[in-house]
């Protein structure tokens, strides 16, 4: 299972974006976004919310939860 901030690097990536690309997206700085995919910063849930809405995800997906638990 990949942390949340991996996930969010693959799908930046996936998506041929840059890190200011995705910041622009969330109203912050390239710095932050960076922080963000590092795991040194926790990512609010209004952002969470944001890149949801954005890649076209769950939360699920980003969080790398299991598709069914039990």
């Amino acid at each position: 299972m990949k942390e949340y901030w991996e996930v969010l690097r693959d799908l930046r990536e996936d998506h041929d974006l840059r890190q200011a690309d995705v910041a622009a997206v969330l109203g912050t700085t390239q710095q932050v976004y960076s922080r963000y995919e590092n795991g040194t910063n926790e990512l609010p849930l209004r952002h969470l919310k944001t890149l949801c809405l954005y890649y076209h995800v769950s939360a699920d997906v980003i969080l790398g939860l299991p598709k069914e638990t039990s």
